[in-house]
């Protein structure tokens, strides 16, 4: 079992982590409002193709994703996180209405931009508030505790949605632009409580010198990196969930509607199940969580029916809620606090690598199939990728390290 204390999970998660779910509830509101309508708006409204679609998702992700790292590590060196965490709330909820601007003046290049600033944002705040969120809590209670901030962002990922919804089915034929620009307004709320309710914790240093930005890890953090790293090649963008819905037969609000049952989903399930790995273990959960991943996308690749859909994407929830929170938990059990920022930051380069040469391959299969068989190309290699990393997360452990 890796390094999950055998005391009882305090029952109270510390004011910090409450304050920073009402943080990520309200950008989640913002960032949710328009993520299912951006495959719609990019290939639709401005006219791009699928491949080009995979090439922005993956160029964002990427690009954020390097400095995830950077702006892990230089959070552990300076020992601050509320400056991190401040400026990438920021950006993020700046990013929203330039990317509606794109309907009116500069097409994909200035959506393109837009994304970036989002992905930018997110990879300067997600390292810090996760260490953050670490940092306050303890050892015993921290799958509880990422749980419950896990439910608390995804619960404005359904309030985001539906706004969108209400506005698309009482004006179904409205420029989506001006659903980007409304989205402003709660992300500049999300940044205005940083500035304004979270406190700093200065983060120990080891040794009581600054960590350098190339940091050593303990040995126990490296196959945990290169077997996330393998599954984030299979989790391409959700934008061809998305895509792909809309090609079954599900209608613009349809969509919308199914992807907040996926976060309804997801929000109801993290919270337990981020406590269950306090008792039993992160792995297990992580690996069967992946495995729900691979049936899922199996099933997308073989449905023809939108029915489906409603059911692939409340089980694409189990999925998010068995894995998101418990991997953060994990990485913070086998690296000491004076590193965290920059182990999740570097986890999340990797992943965000992966997912680039995931979506690339997405939008470049996706219009094959597997040889005699009805089942998408670009489906069947993700599952087939998912199924060996919740393997190998099994398979190779290391020893259990301690850590507070």
């Amino acid at each position: 079992m890796d390094t999950v204390s055998e005391q009882t999970p305090s029952s109270k998660v510390p004011p910090t982590v409450i304050t920073l779910g009402w943080v990520s509830l309200l950008t989640d509101m913002a960032s949710e409002m328009i993520y299912p309508l951006i495959p719609l708006f990019v290939v639709q409204t401005l006219g791009a193709s699928p491949v080009l679609l995979g090439v922005i998702d993956g160029v964002a992700e990427g690009i954020s994703a390097g400095l995830r790292w950077l702006g892990g590590a230089l959070s552990d060196r300076t020992g601050k996180r509320k400056p991190f965490i401040f400026v990438g709330y920021s950006l993020s909820a700046l990013s929203k209405p330039l990317m509606g601007l794109a309907a009116m003046v500069g097409g994909w290049p200035v959506f393109m931009a837009g994304r970036c600033t989002d992905r930018l944002g997110k990879s300067l705040r997600t390292s810090a508030r996760d260490a953050l969120i670490a940092d306050s809590t303890d050892p015993a209670s921290r799958g509880i505790a990422f749980g419950l901030h896990r439910a608390m962002d995804t619960t404005g990922a359904v309030i985001g949605p539906l706004i969108g919804w209400l506005i698309l089915h009482h004006w179904p034929d409205a420029n989506l632009a001006w659903v980007f620009a409304f989205a402003l307004l709660p992300g500049l709320a999300s940044a205005a409580l940083v500035a304004i309710a979270v406190r700093e914790k200065t983060a120990p240093r080891g040794e009581g010198k600054p960590p350098p930005i190339f940091q050593k890890f303990p040995p126990a953090f490296w196959p945990i990196l290169v077997i996330m790293g393998l599954f984030a090649v299979a989790n391409s963008s959700d934008s061809f969930l998305i895509l792909r819905s809309n090609e079954m037969g599900m209608s613009r609000s349809a969509v919308i509607l199914a992807f907040t049952l996926y976060n309804i989903v997801y929000a109801l399930a993290s919270t337990p199940f981020g406590s269950l790995s306090d008792r039993i273990g992160r792995r297990p959960i992580i690996a069967i969580g992946w495995c729900i991943y691979a049936l899922v996308y199996l099933g997308f690749g073989l449905a023809h029916n939108a029915h489906a859909a409603w059911f692939l994407f409340a089980a694409y929830g189990i999925y998010q809620a068995m894995s998101e929170g418990v991997s953060k938990a994990l990485v913070s059990d086998v690296v000491p606090s004076h590193q965290r920022a920059g182990a999740i930051g570097l986890i999340f380069t990797v992943a965000g690598i992966g997912q680039l040469v995931g979506s690339v391959i997405a939008g470049a299969t996706w219009n094959h199939t597997v040889p005699g068989t009805g089942l998408l190309l670009p489906f069947f290699i993700a599952a087939v990728l998912a199924s060996i990393a919740s393997v190998l997360l099994i398979v190779f452990r290391k020893s259990r390290l301690p850590v507070s």
